[in-house]
């Protein structure tokens, strides 16, 4: 095991351990639970291009058997250390978060390890799994906002790291158990293994625990932690449906987690969308009365940032909808107030200081940490970055963002003119 290594003013512990392990520790001796985030460094991105679906059927199937327990017996054994435990799917991670009191973490973590290492995936719940994801497929038609992120998605991100996570019509019939366990082989082992932990736990105990949990667990060298392949290229999608509603999405290259002017980039989008006082609210539904719903927000896929705007209008008033998105962004380099910038920033603190201080959004924190800049950071820098935000900070960001290499996508009736 590598040296644990303090970081500067944050009380963290971070080691990559002898079976292959990167673990991250924030004590928090006055906390009552443990939260863990176990971040298997791989996602629907390595999904073999003929079996779409194939991650997010691996992570369904995880629970459903392993080495020493059925998949009911593995949830008894999870409630018996009362445990909330789940798992989740993204492009570029699988992940499993567990909540429990200190005094069963460490039968946790050998839980957590049958489930991740040890899994058989029996051939009923592959099978299921299957059937359940063409299921949803075939209800995405009733959804029109969900269309619309999944041709987003496909759009900025490229026909590889934008791919639907849940599959295609084509290829989740090829999904079958042998292909399953052959993907799990392929791409789960302990050196892409990321645990983060937080709450009032030992260092030491929780290293010694991991590494005899995991040992033995696939390849130990690190992989699965280089940035998003793709290449932001402007371009428009227009997906026909008999709608009374127009939905619209633009998206335009952002700034990465690791940016010196992410902060900066939080505090412009609170000032879009910060609740019902955020200018998208007031100036484009209150005012203006063009659109249903409206909001903006970003995404992080490693070492790269997107911005997106999204609406709901009806179909006549499409264009003019995205128009005035546009201005809306353009607006900000030119008559921003200091009123503005202090009540997103005054928000982002308070989300920060409450919902991000739970025991469990803490160990998230980490998790995200470890993944997006591979050594913790902590809350307070974060906090530290958004209270440095100027007004003339976040002008000077908006007047360089390119409104003119924008991705627009729509479902409805009518295309963009």
């Amino acid at each position: 095991m590598s040296a644990a290594v303090p970081h500067a003013a944050v009380p963290f512990a971070h080691s990559f351990l002898d079976c292959g392990v990167e673990l991250a520790v924030e004590p928090l001796p006055e906390r009552q639970t443990v939260a863990l985030s176990f971040r298997m460094l791989t996602g629907s991105a390595d999904d073999p291009l003929e079996l779409t679906g194939m991650a997010a059927i691996v992570e369904r199937t995880l629970s459903k058997g392993t080495a020493r327990y059925d998949g009911r017996a593995l949830a008894d054994a999870f409630d018996a250390c009362g445990a909330q435990w789940g798992t989740a799917c993204g492009r570029q991670s699988t992940l499993l978060r567990v909540l429990c009191l200190p005094e069963f973490v460490l039968d946790v973590i050998d839980l957590a390890a049958e489930l991740i290492a040890r899994p058989t995936f029996p051939d009923d719940a592959c099978k299921v799994a299957v059937r359940l994801a063409q299921e949803e497929l075939e209800h995405l038609d009733d959804d029109p906002q969900e269309l619309l992120r999944i041709d987003m998605q496909r759009l900025t991100l490229g026909p590889v790291l934008g791919r639907h996570g849940g599959g295609e019509r084509d290829t989740l019939p090829r999904i079958n158990p042998a292909a399953v366990r052959e993907h799990w082989r392929k791409f789960f082992s302990a050196g892409r293994l990321q645990i983060s932990a937080a709450g009032p736990v030992s260092f030491d105990a929780l290293c010694a625990r991991v590494d005899a949990a995991f040992r033995g667990f696939g390849d130990a060298s690190r992989a699965g932690r280089d940035n998003a392949d793709f290449v932001f290229t402007p371009g428009r999608n227009h997906r026909e449906r008999d709608l009374k509603q127009q939905y619209i999405g633009l998206a335009l290259a952002g700034a990465a987690r690791g940016d010196a002017e992410f902060a900066t980039e939080q505090v412009l989008l609170g000032v879009l969308s910060g609740g019902m006082s955020g200018r998208l609210f007031t100036e484009v539904r209150e005012k203006q009365g063009l659109v249903y719903w409206v909001g903006a927000w970003h995404e992080q896929p490693r070492g790269a940032g997107l911005i997106h705007l999204g609406a709901s209008t009806t179909p006549e008033r499409c264009h003019q909808t995205y128009e005035t998105l546009l201005r809306e962004l353009q607006r900000l380099g030119e008559d921003l107030t200091d009123d503005e910038v202090r009540r997103a920033r005054d928000g982002l603190i308070a989300h920060c200081e409450t919902e991000d201080d739970l025991t469990r959004a803490r160990a998230a924190g980490l998790s995200d940490d470890l993944f997006h800049f591979s050594r913790p950071i902590g809350l307070q820098a974060k906090l530290n970055a958004i209270r440095a935000v100027t007004r003339a900070a976040v002008e000077a960001y908006a007047r360089r963002l390119r409104r003119d290499q924008v991705c627009v996508a729509t479902v409805g009736p009518r295309r963009l003119e």
